[in-house]
Parts: structure tokens; sequence; C-alpha cells
């Protein structure tokens, strides 16, 4: 059974003109595992998986298998609100390599605890991959118990959590549920050092999209237990962490990446770019870590 640990980064979707921009996808996905960054997560919130076609959704996955040439596992999102078509997007990124999936609580429709179990039991037994769940409240409603999540991981496929709560006592309280065999992960940059402090045992980052080498090492850090200097890389990255989250991710990460000259900064609607504002405090946070120039 694959690791899921270290640094894993939530990739974006680059667009050109409206269509998936092949050749940036390819140049990200290379630059993040020559940076050290253990996984790659395609098509996921960050990938924009709202407003990608099933088409697109398995284009991504497939990009990122034949870039990623087996060196890291890529992890194809499979969050639907829609188990029919979770388990659609499951298979057919199951059907052009992807090592895992990333399973998301559905929006919306708001299913009760034995309707979330229900789900992801169905999406389990649907394909032969590992199973990530994603329990992230502020942006589905949907909140995995303690208790689900612990019966989810009685399941042989259902591997490991990405918990983007924010809520710290979660950590303690999930491994005491779920033993110590299921593998916690933080979904929050600000938090990560603190959720492996928990016993986590790694981050699926939105900041390593743009600072891939940094975030690895500080997940290396944290998993042989030096937390000095961890926290030394955190305090590095935390003001780029601070305004890459305000406004609505994935635009301040696309364009930072477009600073760089790695992608454009385009969006799918309803998402745009961020304000002025924050673009010029992303531009000042990168050139910091000297990531572009002055």
């Amino acid at each position: 059974m694959l690791k899921f640990e270290g640094s894993l980064t939530a990739l974006v979707t680059p667009f050109r003109n409206g269509a998936v921009d092949e050749k940036a996808f390819a140049g990200l996905v290379d630059r993040q595992v020559l940076a050290g960054t253990a996984g790659l997560v395609a098509a996921g919130s960050t990938g924009e998986s709202p407003t990608l076609s099933e088409d697109d959704h398995e284009q991504v996955v497939r990009l990122c298998v034949e870039a990623a040439r087996g060196r890291v596992p890529v992890i194809a999102g499979a969050g639907s609100n829609d188990t029919a078509k979770a388990i659609t997007l499951a298979r057919r990124a199951e059907r052009v390599g992807a090592n895992a999936l990333l399973a998301a609580t559905g929006y919306y429709n708001k299913p009760s605890q034995v309707g979330l179990f229900a789900h992801f039991k169905a999406l389990h037994d649907a394909t032969s991959l590992p199973i990530i769940l994603y329990n992230v409240p502020g942006r589905t409603i949907a909140n995995l118990s303690v208790e689900t999540i612990a019966a989810l991981s009685k399941l042989p496929r259902i591997v490991a959590l990405k918990d983007a709560t924010g809520d710290l006592s979660r950590v303690a309280l999930q491994r005491l549920a779920s033993g110590e065999s299921f593998t916690l992960l933080s979904g929050e940059d600000m938090t990560a050092v603190g959720f492996n402090a928990m016993g986590g045992r790694g981050c699926i980052s939105v900041a390593s999209n743009v600072a891939p080498e940094l975030c690895a090492r500080l997940q290396a850090a944290t998993i042989r237990g030096d937390y000095a200097a961890a926290l030394a890389m955190q305090d590095r990255l935390t003001p780029l962490i601070e305004v890459l989250f305000r406004d609505v991710n994935p635009g301040p990460v696309k364009y930072g990446l477009s600073l760089m000259g790695l992608c454009t900064e385009e969006l799918r609607l309803p998402l745009v770019p961020p304000p002025q504002a924050v673009k010029e405090e992303i531009r000042r946070a990168l050139t910091a870590l000297g990531l572009i120039s002055a």
C-alpha cells in the first residue's frame, strides 16, 4: 500500500484561452517532483474541479500521471455531491493511471452522517484505489464526525484523511479513534506544523504550488521531529500563506505562478482573479522568499 506523508501539492489546473494548458501543466508537475514533493493531487478544489467537465477531469489526471512518470503518487480528486458522479470520476481516474483518490464530502444537499458513510463506502467499493477522505466543512457544509471517519477507516482502502477543519483538537481525537495506521494529513498550510505535532504525517498544500522546496523541507523536518527547524521555515512561509488566502483559492496562487512565468492566471467563472491590492501583496511575498526578482 502506498504511503501518503510529507508535502503533497494540491495542483492548480492551468488554463489558456479556456482550455487546459497541457504544456504548462506538465512543467508544473516536473517542477514539483524535482523540488521533493511527495505526492500530487490533480483535479481537486485547488484544481478548480467544480468547473471541470468529466472529460477535463480525466484529461488533467492523465496529464499528471504522464508527467509524473511514476516518480510520485498521483491522487485524483473524486469529490461530488452526487455519488454516481463521484464513482464515474473515480473510475475514469483509475483507468488513466491514478494511484489514489481524494474524496471530499458532498456540498449543498447536506447528507447525514449515515448518508456520508454510505457515499464513501459506495466509492470505496467501486474501484480498487486507496481513498483519502477530505473533510472541508468550510466549503461543503457537511462535516464528517470523528466517529464516522473512524468507521470508514475500517474499510481496507480508506487509508487517510485530509482535515481542513482547522480544529487541531480533532487530530488527537481522530488518531485515538482511527488508530496509528490511519494517516492524518493537514488541509491547511497555516496550521500544518501544529497538526503534525498532534500526530499528523503531512500536508496537502496550496502554498507548495509556488514554494514546493521549502514546503517539502518543512514537512520533512516535522516527520523527523525537528520542530525548531520546521517552525523557522513556517515563519518564512507565513506571510506567503496568509496572502494566498486573502482572496478565494486558487486565484491568488495562480497569480503567483503567473508572476513566476509558470502558467497564466486564468480562472474559470465564477472565479475571478484577486483584486489589485492582493496582487501587490503576493508580489511582495514572493520577492521576500526569492521566488521572483524585485
